[in-house]
C-alpha cells in the first residue's frame, strides 16, 4: 500500500521515550488528514524498547483514514545511527519520507513545516537546531563539522548533524548509506541536482536516557568527509583523474625507459629492460584508461536516476486520504 508520508525514527535503548514519541509524532500528523506510517527503528536495543514497541503496537486499534500505521524494523545488533536509517528508508512506503531522532529531543511538531516546504517543489529539506539544548561538548565539535563539510562539499548547511530532514521517496532511495554518511546526505543529493531547502526547527533538552553522541564520533566523521570530498570529485569526472593516473604512469614509465638506456651498458640486457618496461607501463596506462572510461559509462547510466526525479516536481506529492492536494 503506498503511503503520503513515512517517518522514520531510528531507536537505540530509548524505552522510556518510545510511548510519548509515538503519541507526539500521531499528535502532528493526524489533523493532517494524510496516508501516514510511522517506522520504529530498533537498532539492536540492549533494553527494552523493542518489547515496548511490540506492546504498544499490539495496543493500538486498526489504522483507519487519517490514522497513522506503526510499522516496526529490528535489527539483528547495534549497527549504528545510518544503518539504521537506511533499514528504515528501505522499508518506508511513502511519497516523502521524514528522518528524526527517537530522543525527543526533534519535535514531531515541525513535521508541518517541512511538509509546506516539500510541497514548494524543494527535494529535500534540512532542520536547522538553531537554538541547541545540548552541552557544548556536543555543540562545539558539531559547529567546527558543519563549516569543514560546507567548506570541502561546497553544499553550505548550518546544521547536517540534525537528523530531522524531509526528503522525496524517489530521491533519498537512491543515495547510498554507510558508516556515517546520514549526516552527509544534502552534499550526496547535490550530486544529482537536488533543491535544499533549510529550516529553523525546535530543539529540546533530553528528558530521558542517556546521549549516544561523543568525541569518540569525531574522527569518523572526518574520515568520511574524506571520502565524500572523494567521491563528489570523482563521480562528476571519472575520465580526468583515472585519465589523469594514466598520464602519471606513463611518465613514470618514460622516466624508466630514460634511466635504463643511461645507465644499462649491455645492449641485450637494455633491450630486455625497455621491452618490459614499455609493456608495463603500457598494460598500466591501457588499464587505467579503460577504467576512466567504465567509470564514466556507469556514471553515465547512474546520474540520471539521482536526479529524475527533479521532473515531478511541478505536481503535487501529497494527496490526503480524501484525495485532495
Amino acid at each position: 500500500m503506498t503511503m503520503d508520508l513515512s517517518i522514520i525514527v531510528p531507536l537505540f535503548n530509548e524505552e522510556e521515550n518510545v510511548h510519548l514519541m509515538h503519541q507526539a509524532i500521531v499528535d502532528a500528523v493526524r489533523p493532517l488528514g494524510l496516508r501516514t506510517e510511522i517506522l520504529f527503528v530498533d537498532d539492536g536495543s540492549r533494553d527494552a524498547t523493542f518489547a515496548r514497541c511490540l506492546e504498544m503496537q499490539r495496543a493500538l486499534p486498526p489504522a483507519e483514514g487519517g490514522e497513522p500505521h506503526l510499522r516496526l524494523v529490528k535489527l539483528r545488533r547495534n549497527y549504528g545511527q545510518t544503518a539504521a536509517m537506511a533499514a528504515g528508508i528501505e522499508q518506508a512506503r511513502g511519497r516523502v519520507l521524514i528522518t528524526m531522532d527517537g530522543d525527543l529531543q526533534n519535535d514531531p511538531g515541525d513535521i508541518p513545516l517541512f511538509l509546506e516546504k516539500i510541497e514548494e517543489g524543494y527535494d529535500l529539506v534540512v532542520g536547522w537546531r538553531h537554538q541547541r539544548k545540548d552541552h557544548w561538548s556536543r555543540v562545539l565539535p558539531s559547529k567546527v563539522a558543519n563549516w569543514l563539510i560546507g567548506k570541502i562539499t561546497g553544499v553550505p548547511i548550518k546544521d547536517n548533524g540534525c537528523s530531522l530532514k524531509a526528503y522525496r521517496a524517489d530521491l533519498i532511495k537512491e543515495i547510498p548509506l554507510y558508516a556515517e554518511m546520514h549526516r552527509f546526505i544534502p552534499a550526496m543529493a547535490s550530486l544529482g541536482g537536488a533543491s535544499i531547502a533549510e529550516i529553523k526547527v525546535r530543539h529540546h533538552p533530553r528528558r530521558f536516557g542517556q546521549s549516544k553522541y561523543g568525541f569518540s564520533r569525531i574522527y569518523k566523521v572526518f574520515a568520511d568527509l574524506i571520502t565524500i570530498r572523494t567521491i563528489l570529485s570523482f563521480a562528476r569526472r571519472p575520465m580526468v583523474w583515472l585519465g589523469g593516473a594514466a598520464g602519471l604512469a606513463g611518465l613514470a614509465g618514460l622516466a624508466a625507459l630514460v634511466a635504463a638506456l643511461t645507465f644499462i651498458d649491455d645492449p641485450a640486457s637494455s633491450g630486455v629492460v625497455f621491452q618490459g618496461l614499455s609493456m608495463l607501463f603500457g598494460a598500466l596506462m591501457f588499464f587505467m584508461l579503460f577504467l576512466g572510461f567504465l567509470c564514466q559509462l556507469i556514471y553515465g547510466v547512474r546520474a540520471p536516476r539521482l536526479h529524475a526525479f527533479r521532473r515531478l516536481a511541478a505536481r503535487p506529492v501529497l494527496t490526503g486520504t480524501d484525495g485532495a492536494a
